[in-house]
């Protein structure tokens, strides 16, 4: 059997399935690092899926009628007091489920199993699994070879299974590295599918969709637009709704869709706040307002934001200065809209899982971003159309509605903009040598043809100086860092290798194009143990 005969039928009426006729994959957040790269990877193969907290209680989850169930890995051992764990009730609603890492150690502890804490036996990163045996049709492992390599990151282990399951994979060091119960649908393993260093943790995955979950793969970015825009309608109804408008990707295609929406009841505000881009803003106004007619109320609070960053140097000190400001401005633009009562922000899921920690046990991460206040600070009713969707999605729904490339394709830009490329005090001196230097990189890049080929790139302004010679003078001047980074996830990353008549080509025009720069370096760390951005 592949499928519980008593699994409970998808709601195709439930908003939350992503629109009419959609499944959907519940994924119940333990506090894993790869929680929301296993959501992707569900995605990937056009089915919707959303991350909820570990302890959504059994009445929401058959008010949603999931086909299927994922555990994602966490921190903790499941045998430590308070430690998240799962009731018995669950695994008896019909509804096929996959334990990952730590999912897998919930379930054999909850049905009757045990997990021990490993000594000598902890296995992290690569490893190889033997199928115990090869296994038939219908379970995760399904035309796989007898070997597999796989990625381990767990400390504790299943020491026995609960009555009824199996054994279906195994290593060198560990007897039960997964397990299944294929009559009620439940199957775990230790390693992370997610992962691409896990060879055929796609394949698995597809097994537990298409297989034990009955999935249909018809989830489509196309199809969900028109639902997006009925959402959208429906909540706001004859009101008016305002846009809070960076000009990255998220919020370009929020403006957009709200103008396909209500028309001309949406107006985006877009705040100059003195850190961004070269030419930024007249870039956005143009593509939005002239380009496919959306609203644009343009405010320029350089001075203001610029003032408010004034002396100070700390990373976290820049982003609530801003944060702050911007609110202050946004109110007071907002003021003037006076029959305004909804925000509209490009909120997306990795926002919503990062900026606040209400998905599992996880730690607050990012204090900067959409979610952190706007709203309760200024009275509106909050639209957030994207939350669920993820960058890659976003920019195929702007397609959709017809955004220009050249707004769809841009890299990431951080909320606090160029203010934390700056490491050191920010001041318009400052920004504007970082704007200037940062343009010649991404100009190259684009000219080369290697800007659609990384995730992201940009310049750094280093908080210190070196000597050099320029013509028959001694200079001290700035240093300049490049950064390039390739990635799938944004989770993990590493550079790019870039070609050296690029970077030499970068380097020699910041030099002679930019006054205050004799030195330029480029980052050669990954992601981890290095982040992306420097700050």
């Amino acid at each position: 059997m592949t499928r519980a005969d008593t699994a409970v039928a998808p709601d195709a009426a439930s908003p939350a399935a992503g629109g009419a006729g959609h499944q959907t994959v519940l994924i119940l957040d333990f506090g894993g690092q790869y929680t929301q790269l296993i959501a992707r990877r569900v995605r990937e193969n056009r089915v919707y899926c959303e991350i909820q907290p570990f302890d959504l209680p059994l009445a929401e989850i058959r008010r949603r009628r999931p086909i299927g169930l994922i555990l994602s890995g966490g921190p903790q051992c499941v045998l430590d007091a308070g430690a998240p764990s799962a009731p018995a009730e669950l695994f008896a609603l019909g509804i096929p489920v996959l334990g990952i890492c730590y999912g897998m150690q919930v379930i054999a502890h909850v049905l009757g199993g045990a997990v021990e804490r490993a000594d000598r036996r902890r296995e992290y990163g690569r490893a190889e699994v033997s199928l115990v045996p090869p296994d038939a049709p219908g379970g995760l492992f399904a035309g796989l070879a007898a070997t597999e390599t796989v990625w381990m990151n767990h400390g504790d282990q299943v020491r026995r299974m609960p009555p009824g399951f199996r054994a279906t994979a195994s290593t060198e060091s560990v007897p039960i590295v997964a397990f299944e119960d294929r009559a009620r649908g439940i199957f775990a393993v230790q390693f992370h599918p997610e992962v691409s260093h896990t060879v055929s943790g796609g394949d698995m995955l597809r097994s537990f969709l298409f297989e034990a979950c009955g999935a249909r793969g018809d989830w489509r970015i196309a199809s969900l637009l028109e639902e997006l825009v009925e959402r959208v309608r429906e909540q706001v109804g004859s009101g008016r709704v305002i846009c809070a408008l960076s000009g990255g990707v998220d919020s370009s295609v929020m403006a957009v869709l709200l103008d396909r929406a209500v028309g001309e009841r949406a107006t985006a505000i877009f705040v100059d706040n003195g850190v961004l881009r070269q030419d930024e803003g007249a870039q956005v106004v143009r593509a939005l307002e002239q380009g496919l007619g959306v609203t644009v109320r343009a405010v320029d609070a350089r001075e203001r934001f610029l003032a408010a960053l004034a002396g100070i140097e700390d990373p976290e000190g820049k982003r609530k200065a801003i944060g702050r400001v911007f609110i202050e401005v946004f109110r007071a633009e907002a003021a003037k809209l006076h029959d305004a009562r909804f925000l509209a922000q490009g909120t997306l899921y990795p926002d919503v899982i990062e900026s606040v920690s209400v998905k599992g046990p996880s730690a607050l991460i990012k204090t900067h971003h959409n979610v952190g206040g706007l709203p309760a600070e200024l009275g509106f009713e909050l639209v957030e159309p994207l939350r669920f969707l993820f960058k890659d999605e976003v920019r195929q729904l702007g397609r959709e509605l017809g955004l220009p490339e050249e707004l769809i394709g841009r890299h990431p830009f951080p909320g606090p903009g160029l203010a934390v490329r700056i490491l050191g005090e920010v001041t318009a001196e400052r920004a504007a040598l970082l704007r200037e230097a940062d343009a010649i990189f991404l100009h190259e890049l684009r000219e080369s043809g290697w800007y659609a080929r990384v995730s992201q790139a940009f310049a750094v302004l280093l908080p210190v100086k070196s000597v050099g010679v320029m013509g028959d003078f001694r200079t001290y001047e700035s240093v300049v860092a490049l950064r390039s980074v390739d990635t799938q996830d944004f989770m993990t990353a590493d550079w790019s290798p870039l070609p050296h008549e690029l970077l030499g080509r970068v380097a020699n025009r910041i030099v002679n194009e930019v006054k205050g720069v004799n030195r330029v370096v480029y980052d050669v760390t990954s992601k981890p143990p290095a982040t992306i951005e420097w700050e």
